[in-house]
């Protein structure tokens, strides 16, 4: 994958035959994925925004991986790496596409990143009440570790 505005083509090993194109975004996808997530995402944050997104894209150009499907963006995930930890956030499959393996084949593309760059283990950010997640989190062979809480202080 790579952070250019030549999206990087799918490889047979990105998903079944027919699936998602697989590529990481580019600045100008911003807005495109700002409205996929208010129909496929659960849940907001402070940094759904033009500006945070973009924030992310230039500076780490390989962390938001999307799923194209006959030009329609039907998935994404974010798969941050600091250096230290492999962070996973806004896993999400457009409703009419679900079910079909665009999240696993996301999550392939994720981890095989994090692979690349040394990473041994990624941690998922899930919506406690996002009971649909929760289970596809599971599937991939996440588990959830109840002995750590999530602190957090916003800064705006």
């Amino acid at each position: 994958m790579n952070g250019t505005d030549t999206p990087t083509t799918r490889s047979p090993a990105e998903g079944p035959a027919g699936g998602p194109r697989i590529r990481t975004a580019v600045a100008s996808d911003a807005e495109a994925v700002l409205a996929f997530w208010r129909t496929a995402a659960e849940g907001t944050s402070i940094t759904d925004d033009l500006d945070g997104v973009t924030r992310l894209i230039a500076r780490d150009p390989e962390a938001l991986i999307l799923a194209e499907a006959d030009g329609i963006l039907v998935g994404s995930v974010i798969a941050g790496w600091d250096g230290w930890r492999c962070s996973l956030y806004r896993l999400a499959v457009l409703p009419s596409h679900r079910r079909r393996g665009i999240a696993a084949t996301l999550l392939r593309a994720a981890e095989r990143r994090f692979a690349a760059v040394g990473g041994r283990r990624g941690d998922a950010m899930v919506l406690e009440a996002n009971e649909r997640a929760r289970h596809a989190w599971a599937a991939a062979g996440y588990h959830r570790e109840d002995h750590w809480r999530r602190w957090v202080k916003p800064y705006v």
